[in-house]
């Protein structure tokens, strides 16, 4: 028991609630704000520069073959999540508050993960190479997709909408950034390679930065007097049911259209994530700093949830469960 709670329990989670601590304890004030902003726009871009070096042309190739799988990955994450999340929000609001609707409605038009969704492909024996592919993709498809519907389905900076701000920030902040680091990768792919511990603990700071920014400002705007303990099960609660819908019907979904064993759990590890990684810093560019701290709570529970799992999940595929 204590050898899977080591497994499932996110070292990062917990750096993320210390971080959310200080934030409340210690929020940036006065001058500090601004160079605390500074900071997180810079580690946002530079984010999304390593996310462009470290996508491999290669492994996409090598997946792209299965278009019906893509396809249907892409459908569950920028399609049937967003349904799930506007049908939430169709709750009574003594049920489910208009903030936390907000949030989980911002989880589900998030990207896929990459880096958990191949981890757990290739742990329940699943086609790796169309996991790479389909979670690949999502993230790059996300940049364009989620700001979209965002700006379709949200309010932005308190208007419906998407801004021209807005536009500006994502393209200078997250394309720019990505496509120079990918075009970059001949030169510098070796080096990402080498020191791929050392870039992995660059995204967690600046996700860690960010996190820092965004609640510090939401503390500033009174958020623990909007979220009540009983907000944080309500998120749970909402947050576990949201991941098994989109596990079933993911797995309805690939036995319906005829995929192989293998495809399937891909479809179901890469169609029910949803990243954190895109989500904190996505939310720093399209939101006011004040609706950033409460937007990304129910992405942090459900972060932890999916992990937790998709542990189990893909050590009972192993075992030679079945998918379905």
């Amino acid at each position: 028991m204590f050898r899977f709670l080591r497994t499932v329990i996110d070292p990062f989670l917990l750096a993320l609630l210390t971080t959310v601590g200080l934030a409340a304890l210690f929020p940036a004030s006065g001058v500090l704000v601004g160079w605390v902003d500074v900071a997180a726009d810079i580690a946002i871009a530079l984010l999304f520069f390593f996310h462009g070096a470290k996508l491999s042309r290669e492994a996409i190739l090598a997946g792209i073959g299965h278009w019906r799988l893509h396809l249907t990955v892409l459908a569950t994450t920028f399609v049937l999540f967003p349904l799930l999340g506007l049908g939430m929000g169709l709750l009574p609001a003594w049920l489910l508050s208009p903030g936390i609707a907000g949030g989980l409605l911002y989880l589900c038009l998030l990207p896929s993960t990459v880096q958990s969704s191949i981890a757990f492909t290739s742990m329940a024996g699943g086609n790796v190479p169309a996991a790479i592919c389909s979670a690949s993709a999502s993230n790059l498809l996300g940049i364009f997709i989620t700001p979209v519907l965002v700006g379709l389905l949200m309010q932005t900076n308190g208007e419906a909408g998407i801004s021209l701000h807005a536009i500006e920030s994502i393209l200078l902040q997250l394309l720019v950034p990505f496509v120079g680091g990918h075009l970059l990768r001949p030169l510098i792919g070796a080096f990402v390679a080498r020191h791929k511990q050392l870039i992995g603990y660059s995204d967690r700071g600046s996700i860690l930065l960010v996190v820092y920014s965004a609640f510090s400002a939401a503390v500033a705007e009174g958020l623990w007097h909007k979220v009540a303990p009983i907000d944080l099960v309500t998120i749970l609660v909402a947050s576990t049911v949201l991941l098994a819908l989109a596990l079933v019907l993911s797995a309805l979904a690939g036995r319906l259209l005829g995929f192989n064993r293998a495809d399937r759990i891909t479809l179901i590890f890469c169609g029910s994530k949803k990243s954190l990684v895109s989500g904190v810093p996505m939310a720093g560019v399209l939101f006011s700093a004040g609706q950033v701290g409460l937007l990304i709570l129910p992405l942090m529970i459900f972060h932890q949830i999916q992990l937790i799992v998709c542990t189990w999940l893909a050590g009972r595929f192993r075992a030679g469960g079945q998918p379905d």
